[in-house]
């Protein structure tokens, strides 16, 4: 079961995250909260995003634009480990002759 976190709790939670910082992140579309009767909440995931941009934006001085870049690029990343890990599962579930014949292409 998926838990979520009013606005309130996840400014709560995420220390350095003030409602501000809330709002610019979310016009920015760098989250996409999920609605609920109450308003926008936010998951587990969406906190620990929330304290990246936090570190990205306080450690590396990072503003909005560069923010966007950088996070484009780490989904981009993150989408591409899946995919691999797909076709990693994939090759395992091959007969050993083949999953040699991949191996001696790759080396």
């Amino acid at each position: 079961m998926t838990r979520y976190y009013s606005e309130e709790q996840t400014i709560t939670t995420v220390s350095r995250l003030t409602p501000t910082r809330l709002s610019t992140y979310v016009k920015h579309e760098f989250l996409s909260p999920a609605t609920s009767k109450d308003g926008p909440v936010y998951t587990a995931a969406d906190l620990a995003r929330i304290e990246l941009i936090c570190d990205l934006s306080d450690q590396f001085d990072l503003k909005e634009d560069a923010l966007g870049v950088v996070l484009s690029l780490i989904d981009q990343l993150h989408g591409v480990r899946g995919e691999l890990r797909r076709v990693m599962v994939a090759i395992e579930e091959q007969p050993v002759e083949v999953r040699d014949r991949i191996m001696t292409a790759l080396s």
